[in-house]
């Protein structure tokens, strides 16, 4: 009698994570169920309440697990999109209860659709991590997430107006997320201030990625000119009027301010032998990946 073992199955790993997600999702449905029609049954006005809260938020995790399965096809995914649509889901799920705003600036970026999976895990781990274990003190809570693409190389920044204190003993929780980012071809560094901790994914495109990016730029490089130049004429006598009215700009987001501080000390010099190592300013100090 023989006996197969498990590298003889023949099964693809993508085929036994499909299935594992698909009984997670179906698990949480269940539960979602139960919760419900526990609500139903429930007398009190506090308890349906309290039962009501339960459920809507195992269906936040639930949107949220849907968004974090594994792609199927070949056709590559818009990864600003697909970022967007990651955190709408971590706010319901998490962050609105935890009083943590989240923000986007995102620049269109062509992936393959594993790759494009492999970010949205690595996202969601930065993400999940910063809300865990920044101090926030008395600030209210707030987390960046900034993707933008330098020629070949795509830069994915998760910002936080925590402090690292709370989080010393927690960066072996990256471990998974630093893994995946070599399987990506890149990595991860991590930067502190006073008042403000950054986690920046580096990995460059793969060749059809770069050439699929390329067209896309392009094919936008070609919009008319004439039309272009009249719309930015148009904003620019509409931002000089509505300056005129409010007078002197006055900075309202000071959060803002040290996100623009953060890119400036992140930009990546074109003439630079070591790309990813120009992320961070020397004046940071960096955790080996």
């Amino acid at each position: 009698m023989s006996v197969l073992s498990p590298a003889s199955s023949g099964l693809p790993e993508g085929v036994l994570l499909r299935e594992l997600h698909h009984r997670v999702t179906n698990g949480v449905a269940f539960a979602i169920n139960l919760v419900s029609a526990a609500a139903i049954r429930a007398e009190g006005a506090e308890a349906k309440c309290a039962l009501s809260d339960v459920a809507e938020l195992l269906q936040g995790y639930a949107d949220l697990h849907r968004t974090l399965a594994m792609p199927a096809g070949e056709t590559l995914i818009q990864a600003a999109a697909y970022v967007r649509k990651l955190g709408c889901g971590m706010r319901r799920a998490v962050l609105d209860r935890m009083n943590i705003q989240l923000a986007f600036a995102t620049q269109s970026v062509a992936l393959q659709p594993q790759r494009c999976w492999h970010l949205g895990l690595i996202v969601h781990e930065l993400a999940m991590h910063a809300a865990r274990h920044a101090c926030f003190d008395a600030r209210a809570g707030q987390i960046r997430i900034k993707l933008t693409r330098t020629g070949a190389l795509v830069n994915c920044v998760i910002l936080d107006n925590g402090t690292r204190p709370a989080r010393e003993a927690s960066d072996r929780e990256l471990r998974i997320a630093r893994d995946i980012a070599r399987a990506l071809g890149g990595r991860i560094q991590q930067g502190f201030g006073a008042e403000f901790t950054s986690i920046v994914l580096s990995f460059p495109l793969t060749e059809r990625e770069r050439d699929a990016n390329w067209s896309i730029a392009t094919r936008q490089m070609r919009a008319p000119r004439r039309t272009r130049a009249t719309a930015s004429n148009e904003a620019v006598r509409a931002a000089s009027a509505a300056a005129d009215q409010r007078g002197p700009a006055v900075e309202t987001d000071p959060f803002a301010g040290l996100l623009r501080k953060q890119e400036g000390e992140m930009a990546v010099p074109r003439q630079s032998a070591d790309a990813l190592g120009g992320l961070l300013s020397p004046s940071h100090h960096m955790d080996a990946p």
